[in-house]
Protein backbone atom coordinates (compact mmCIF):
# COMPACT_ATOMS: atom_id res chain seq x y z
CA UNK A 1 0.00 0.00 0.00
CA UNK A 2 3.14 2.33 1.06
CA UNK A 3 4.59 1.75 -2.12
CA UNK A 4 0.78 2.35 -4.66
CA UNK A 5 0.94 5.73 -2.79
CA UNK A 6 4.84 6.19 -3.63
CA UNK A 7 4.18 5.62 -7.44
CA UNK A 8 1.01 7.95 -7.35
CA UNK A 9 3.24 11.06 -6.11
CA UNK A 10 5.74 10.71 -8.31
CA UNK A 11 3.30 10.43 -11.00
CA UNK A 12 2.05 13.91 -9.85
CA UNK A 13 5.56 15.43 -9.12
CA UNK A 14 6.49 14.70 -12.81
CA UNK A 15 2.94 16.10 -14.01
CA UNK A 16 3.84 19.43 -12.37
CA UNK A 17 7.30 19.33 -13.25
CA UNK A 18 5.55 19.20 -16.76
CA UNK A 19 3.51 22.12 -16.63
CA UNK A 20 6.24 24.08 -14.83
CA UNK A 21 8.37 23.56 -18.11
CA UNK A 22 4.73 24.52 -20.49
CA UNK A 23 4.82 28.00 -18.19
CA UNK A 24 5.71 30.02 -15.40
CA UNK A 25 3.16 31.64 -12.91
CA UNK A 26 3.55 35.55 -11.48
CA UNK A 27 2.24 36.33 -8.54
CA UNK A 28 1.70 39.87 -7.32
CA UNK A 29 -0.15 41.15 -4.61
CA UNK A 30 -3.38 40.97 -5.16
CA UNK A 31 -3.48 39.06 -8.53
CA UNK A 32 -1.93 36.25 -10.42
CA UNK A 33 -1.07 36.16 -14.01
CA UNK A 34 -0.01 33.14 -15.88
CA UNK A 35 2.37 33.91 -18.76
CA UNK A 36 3.28 30.96 -21.62
CA UNK A 37 6.98 30.33 -21.36
CA UNK A 38 7.24 30.90 -25.05
CA UNK A 39 5.88 34.29 -24.54
CA UNK A 40 9.50 35.77 -24.34
CA UNK A 41 10.02 34.93 -27.59
CA UNK A 42 6.82 36.25 -29.48
CA UNK A 43 6.67 38.12 -32.52
CA UNK A 44 3.63 39.73 -32.26
CA UNK A 45 0.76 41.13 -29.45
CA UNK A 46 -1.15 37.74 -31.41
CA UNK A 47 1.44 35.69 -29.38
CA UNK A 48 0.30 36.26 -25.36
CA UNK A 49 -2.43 34.72 -24.08
CA UNK A 50 -3.92 36.94 -20.92
CA UNK A 51 -6.68 36.38 -18.34
CA UNK A 52 -9.84 38.17 -18.70
CA UNK A 53 -10.68 40.52 -15.57
CA UNK A 54 -13.08 37.29 -14.89
CA UNK A 55 -9.32 35.24 -14.70
CA UNK A 56 -10.49 33.08 -17.96
CA UNK A 57 -7.14 32.91 -20.17
CA UNK A 58 -7.97 35.04 -23.64
CA UNK A 59 -5.81 34.24 -26.91
CA UNK A 60 -5.12 37.91 -27.98
CA UNK A 61 -4.48 36.13 -31.54
CA UNK A 62 -8.73 35.91 -31.54
CA UNK A 63 -8.37 40.09 -31.76
CA UNK A 64 -6.51 39.03 -35.62
CA UNK A 65 -8.36 41.41 -38.27
CA UNK A 66 -9.11 44.25 -35.72
CA UNK A 67 -7.73 47.79 -35.33
CA UNK A 68 -6.83 47.47 -31.43
CA UNK A 69 -6.33 50.38 -29.03
CA UNK A 70 -4.17 48.71 -25.89
CA UNK A 71 -4.51 51.23 -22.49
CA UNK A 72 -2.88 50.60 -19.42
CA UNK A 73 -5.83 51.72 -16.92
CA UNK A 74 -6.35 52.85 -13.37
CA UNK A 75 -9.77 53.74 -11.75
CA UNK A 76 -8.16 56.54 -9.07
CA UNK A 77 -6.36 58.52 -11.66
CA UNK A 78 -7.24 62.17 -13.02
CA UNK A 79 -6.88 60.29 -16.32
CA UNK A 80 -10.02 57.99 -15.32
CA UNK A 81 -12.53 59.78 -17.46
CA UNK A 82 -10.75 58.55 -20.59
CA UNK A 83 -12.86 55.35 -20.07
CA UNK A 84 -15.65 57.60 -21.39
CA UNK A 85 -13.91 58.70 -24.15
CA UNK A 86 -12.85 54.99 -24.63
CA UNK A 87 -16.47 53.30 -24.57
CA UNK A 88 -17.65 56.17 -26.72
CA UNK A 89 -15.04 55.26 -29.66
CA UNK A 90 -15.57 51.35 -29.23
CA UNK A 91 -19.11 52.18 -29.45
CA UNK A 92 -18.62 54.34 -32.67
CA UNK A 93 -16.13 52.03 -34.48
CA UNK A 94 -16.67 48.54 -33.04
CA UNK A 95 -18.71 47.44 -36.31
CA UNK A 96 -15.62 48.70 -38.51
CA UNK A 97 -13.70 45.94 -36.49
CA UNK A 98 -12.16 47.87 -34.05
CA UNK A 99 -11.65 47.15 -30.08
CA UNK A 100 -9.86 48.51 -27.13
CA UNK A 101 -8.18 46.13 -24.86
CA UNK A 102 -7.98 47.92 -21.70
CA UNK A 103 -5.14 46.36 -18.85
CA UNK A 104 -5.38 47.78 -15.33
CA UNK A 105 -2.40 48.40 -13.47
CA UNK A 106 -1.15 49.83 -9.78
CA UNK A 107 2.22 51.03 -11.13
CA UNK A 108 2.07 54.93 -11.07
CA UNK A 109 0.87 56.93 -7.80
CA UNK A 110 -0.97 53.34 -6.18
CA UNK A 111 -3.85 54.63 -8.47
CA UNK A 112 -5.48 50.91 -9.20
CA UNK A 113 -5.35 49.20 -5.93
CA UNK A 114 -8.05 47.01 -6.02
CA UNK A 115 -8.83 43.65 -6.94
CA UNK A 116 -9.96 42.37 -10.25
CA UNK A 117 -13.52 42.14 -8.82
CA UNK A 118 -13.46 45.47 -7.44
CA UNK A 119 -12.14 46.60 -11.15
CA UNK A 120 -14.62 44.86 -12.57
CA UNK A 121 -17.71 46.68 -10.86
CA UNK A 122 -16.03 49.91 -11.15
CA UNK A 123 -15.84 49.96 -14.48
CA UNK A 124 -19.10 48.37 -15.75
CA UNK A 125 -21.60 49.06 -13.09
CA UNK A 126 -20.29 53.01 -12.40
CA UNK A 127 -21.47 55.57 -14.91
CA UNK A 128 -18.81 54.64 -17.58
CA UNK A 129 -20.46 51.60 -17.95
CA UNK A 130 -17.57 49.92 -19.89
CA UNK A 131 -17.96 47.27 -22.79
CA UNK A 132 -14.84 46.78 -23.94
CA UNK A 133 -12.32 44.10 -23.07
CA UNK A 134 -11.18 44.69 -19.70
CA UNK A 135 -8.43 42.32 -18.38
CA UNK A 136 -7.02 41.20 -15.37
CA UNK A 137 -4.81 43.63 -13.61
CA UNK A 138 -1.11 43.16 -14.75
CA UNK A 139 2.63 44.88 -14.32
CA UNK A 140 3.52 47.34 -16.71
CA UNK A 141 6.75 48.91 -15.58
CA UNK A 142 9.43 47.82 -13.66
CA UNK A 143 10.03 44.50 -11.52
CA UNK A 144 7.57 41.65 -12.36
CA UNK A 145 6.84 43.69 -15.73
CA UNK A 146 4.18 41.37 -17.50
CA UNK A 147 5.82 39.79 -20.90
CA UNK A 148 3.04 42.19 -23.25
CA UNK A 149 4.06 45.18 -21.67
CA UNK A 150 7.72 44.31 -21.92
CA UNK A 151 7.01 43.32 -25.33
CA UNK A 152 5.16 46.53 -26.50
CA UNK A 153 8.51 48.46 -24.60
CA UNK A 154 10.92 46.92 -25.59
CA UNK A 155 10.86 44.67 -28.50
CA UNK A 156 9.07 45.92 -31.18
CA UNK A 157 10.49 45.97 -34.50
CA UNK A 158 10.12 49.92 -34.77
CA UNK A 159 12.72 51.08 -32.09
CA UNK A 160 10.97 54.69 -32.21
CA UNK A 161 8.36 52.95 -30.27
CA UNK A 162 10.25 51.82 -27.55
CA UNK A 163 10.41 53.18 -23.90
CA UNK A 164 8.77 52.63 -20.66
CA UNK A 165 5.44 53.99 -19.73
CA UNK A 166 5.33 56.77 -18.58
CA UNK A 167 1.40 56.85 -17.10
CA UNK A 168 -1.72 55.07 -16.65
CA UNK A 169 -3.23 55.29 -19.83
CA UNK A 170 -0.77 55.28 -22.41
CA UNK A 171 -2.04 54.04 -25.65
CA UNK A 172 -0.77 51.84 -28.48
CA UNK A 173 -2.91 51.43 -32.25
CA UNK A 174 -2.37 47.85 -33.59
CA UNK A 175 -3.03 47.55 -36.91
CA UNK A 176 -5.12 44.22 -38.18
CA UNK A 177 -2.22 42.31 -39.04
CA UNK A 178 -0.53 43.00 -35.22
CA UNK A 179 1.75 45.63 -36.23
CA UNK A 180 2.23 48.09 -33.67
CA UNK A 181 1.73 51.33 -36.35
CA UNK A 182 1.42 53.99 -33.04
CA UNK A 183 1.96 55.38 -29.47
CA UNK A 184 0.21 58.02 -27.29
CA UNK A 185 1.04 58.98 -24.15
CA UNK A 186 -0.76 58.95 -20.93
CA UNK A 187 -2.43 62.56 -21.60
CA UNK A 188 -3.65 62.26 -25.06
CA UNK A 189 -7.36 61.54 -25.03
CA UNK A 190 -9.01 59.10 -27.29
CA UNK A 191 -10.64 61.88 -29.31
CA UNK A 192 -7.63 63.33 -29.89
CA UNK A 193 -7.60 64.62 -33.49
CA UNK A 194 -4.20 63.00 -34.83
CA UNK A 195 -4.99 59.70 -32.76
CA UNK A 196 -8.46 59.39 -34.50
CA UNK A 197 -6.76 60.75 -37.84
CA UNK A 198 -4.43 57.64 -37.47
CA UNK A 199 -7.33 55.45 -36.19
CA UNK A 200 -9.56 56.05 -39.64
CA UNK A 201 -6.61 55.14 -41.42
CA UNK A 202 -6.07 51.73 -39.90
CA UNK A 203 -9.53 50.91 -39.95
CA UNK A 204 -9.57 51.59 -44.32
CA UNK A 205 -7.35 48.74 -44.39
CA UNK A 206 -8.93 45.57 -45.44
CA UNK A 207 -8.78 42.58 -43.13
CA UNK A 208 -6.46 40.17 -43.37
CA UNK A 209 -7.38 36.38 -44.82
CA UNK A 210 -6.42 34.40 -41.67
CA UNK A 211 -4.13 31.26 -42.46
CA UNK A 212 -6.94 28.59 -41.81
CA UNK A 213 -9.37 30.69 -44.53
CA UNK A 214 -6.66 31.04 -46.95
CA UNK A 215 -5.42 27.26 -46.67
CA UNK A 216 -9.32 25.78 -47.19
CA UNK A 217 -10.12 24.50 -50.54
CA UNK A 218 -12.57 26.09 -52.88
CA UNK A 219 -16.17 24.56 -52.80
CA UNK A 220 -16.12 23.50 -56.23
CA UNK A 221 -12.53 22.18 -56.46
Amino acid sequence: MAYGRFLAACVVACFAAGSALAQTSTVTGLFAVTVAADEDAAQSIYDFTMDDIDGEPVELKEFEGEVLLVVNTASRCGNTPQYTGLEAMYQQYRERGFSVLAFPANEFGGQEPGTNADIKEFCTITDYAVTFPIFSKIVVKGEGQHALYDYLTHKLPNEKLHGEIGWNFAKFLVARDGTVLHRYKAKVKPDDEELVEQLEQALAAPRPEKAEEADEPDAGS
